[in-house]
């Protein structure tokens, strides 16, 4: 997908591919030490052995210019290709605006359902 997206000038960075259970307590305790509260975590980060990253079929997504791990990316060229595109490898919006689990939208979060892909 990342070469495709090359070829059409398009640049795609990962941020964030697999994270075990130990990564995700780290991610989660370090947010609570810094005086979040667990809702306010809970709202952007799934609780460890909840995280779609434990599977290792979650990408976080970037692209040059942009903010890692910012809504902006939904206003990139990156994200407008990915929106297109990333279906026909597989590829799906797992948190868009909205979404059924409550979590906040993650334009850079995108998961592989291979039962998705149409093509590669």
């Amino acid at each position: 997908m990342r070469e495709t997206a090359k070829a059409d000038g398009i640049s795609l960075i990962i941020i964030s591919a697999f994270r075990g259970f130990d990564r995700q307590y780290k991610l989660v305790s370090d947010r609570l030490n810094q005086g979040e509260s667990i809702q306010g975590v809970f709202a952007v980060m799934a609780p460890p052995g909840c995280s779609e990253h434990h599977t290792g079929r979650a990408l976080d997504v970037g692209t040059l210019g942009c903010e890692p791990l910012s809504e902006k990316f939904a206003e990139s060229d990156a994200f407008n290709w990915l929106t297109r595109n990333a279906a026909r490898f597989g590829f799906s919006l797992s948190f868009p605006k909205d979404n059924q689990w409550g979590f906040d939208y993650e334009p850079w979060h995108w998961c592989y359902h291979d039962k998705c892909a149409t093509e590669n």
